[in-house]
């Protein structure tokens, strides 16, 4: 129970390491997935990257549809104001000393997915008021998600978006094609074994949350979304309760 305990620990822990970046990772780009496919079968629309997002508002705005252009508006605005509250939440705990410096945003991100995932069925009625919402709210999470990793693997690892890990995977394969003819030739030019492993993890870990948050959602609706957020409790729980304890010897 310990050895279970510490491993989760390290995985939100302020002194990072590539192995808790990597599981990290692969766990949150399944929560992404899972998320990003969900959200797509409550309001037909994907949340979790941007680049889909600012085209349809160039097309609106190029077609003259104005309420369309300001829904993408406010789920970009979402995205960035996600980001930006995982960047106070890290910084508010590293400036207190706080274990739990990265648990925070995915003890935040829990919550919201919590709420979507128990109040969703009850809102769903209101159609004028809970797509734009929702997708807002979806935005928001991952933005919040993404910025945590990023923040805390130095830009190394995403989760919520795969268009660049399908490019850097593209050009690991292509380094691992090249015939190096010239022996002397130098620099030689090889595949980085290692990073594409951790990019087909990524990559995998996003399909495969992709597959069972549409299958939970088929299967459970909104509450699908209850899962997600207790096992984003579980990945952030150890260094919240660490918090507490340290608080409660020093009261």
């Amino acid at each position: 129970m310990q050895r279970s305990v510490d491993y989760v620990r390290t995985l939100t822990a302020q002194a990072r390491s590539a192995r808790a970046n990597r599981h990290l990772g692969f766990a949150l780009a399944g929560v992404a997935g899972a998320t990003n496919a969900g959200g797509f079968l409550a309001v037909h629309q994907y949340t979790s990257h941007m680049t889909g997002i600012v085209s349809s508002a160039a097309d609106n705005l190029a077609l003259g549809a104005g309420d369309l252009v300001l829904d993408a508006l406010g789920a970009i605005v979402s995205f960035l104001l996600g980001a930006a509250s995982t960047a106070l939440l890290v910084n508010y705990g590293r400036r207190r000393s706080l274990a739990s410096e990265y648990a925070l945003p995915l003890m935040f991100e829990a919550v919201l997915l919590l709420a979507f995932g128990v109040l969703g069925a009850r809102l769903s009625s209101v159609r004028g008021l809970f797509v734009p919402a929702t997708v807002m709210l979806l935005c928001y999470t991952m933005g919040l998600q993404n910025a945590l990793v990023t923040k805390l693997s130095h830009a190394e690892i995403r989760t919520t978006h795969m268009t660049g890990i399908v490019t850097d995977i593209g050009i690991e394969l292509g380094r691992m094609l090249y015939w190096n003819a010239d022996e002397t030739a130098r620099p030689r030019v090889a595949s980085n074994h290692a990073r594409l492993a951790v990019l087909c993890g990524l990559l995998g870990s996003f399909f495969g949350g992709g597959v069972a948050g549409a299958l939970g959602f088929k299967v459970l609706g909104y509450a699908a979304t209850v899962p997600l957020a207790l096992l984003l409790c579980s990945l952030a729980i150890v260094p919240a309760l660490d918090d507490l304890r340290a608080r409660a010897r020093r009261s």
